[in-house]
């Protein structure tokens, strides 16, 4: 997680050009890029460079692992502002709003809110079909962990759960979308769109916001990977 010089994250709400930072996973490390900048690699197991830290996720303060002065460096030169890099603690946790969540345990550590959230090819459709002119947007606007193809457009609303292979999902909170939704993920470019066209018809009144995607919880297949192709089944246990 990137946060700046007080510990609190920062995302692409407030620094629009982190989305022009890519990231690749290796086994036991993290390369980070950015256009004009040499790659930088991370280790994402064993002791990090840095002590604990406290940092701040919305209203959460939570310990963190900081990575030290080279990946602070790099992060600052890159994003023009100063900045570090932090890596979760293996023993530190939060758990999400318990009001949508349930009695199911959905330990975080730097997401905004839940493990998961899932989205469906078919809402992207018709929402860039009222777009008109003004679209379309692609699905990496919406950062989803799983996008789900084949089902008929919003019908993630109606669904308490699905089942994915040896996982299962319970979905729980419709996700209020934000502007980091008008941001090109790949030039850091920000405009209005999708918002206006997302208020017209998927404002909820409960939530205060326009909503996309499903936020989900996992019931059971802690350990076990998700693959692309993946027969997807509703499921309401």
């Amino acid at each position: 997680m990137v946060v700046d010089s007080h510990g609190r994250f920062v995302t692409q709400r407030t620094l629009p050009a982190l989305a022009r930072v890519r990231t690749q996973l290796g086994d036991d490390s993290l390369t980070l890029s950015a256009p004009g900048h040499a790659p930088f690699t991370l280790p994402v197991s064993g002791r990090a460079v840095g002590a604990r830290v406290p940092v701040e996720v919305w209203s959460h303060r939570l310990m963190a692992e900081d990575c030290g002065e080279p990946a602070a460096d790099w992060i600052s030169a890159t994003l023009g502002e100063p900045l570090r890099i932090v890596r979760a603690c293996d023993d530190v946790w939060r758990e999400p709003d318990g009001e949508f969540r349930g009695i199911t345990p959905a330990p975080v550590n730097f997401p905004d809110a839940y493990p998961l959230l899932v989205c469906n090819t078919a809402s992207l459709a018709e929402l860039n079909r009222r777009m008109g002119s003004d679209g379309p947007v692609p699905m990496d606007r919406f950062r989803p962990n799983v996008v789900i193809d084949g089902w008929e457009s919003f019908v993630e609303d109606q669904h308490t759960g699905i089942a994915i292979d040896d996982v299962r999902l319970r979905l729980v909170k419709a996700c209020a979308r934000c502007s980091t939704t008008t941001i090109d993920q790949q030039s850091g470019a920000a405009s209005a769109n999708p918002l206006p066209a997302l208020r017209r018809f998927r404002f909820d009144r409960a939530l205060r916001g326009v909503t996309f995607g499903q936020n989900a919880v996992i019931v059971a297949g802690i350990g076990h990977a998700l693959s692309v192709g993946s027969q997807v089944k509703e499921n309401h246990g």
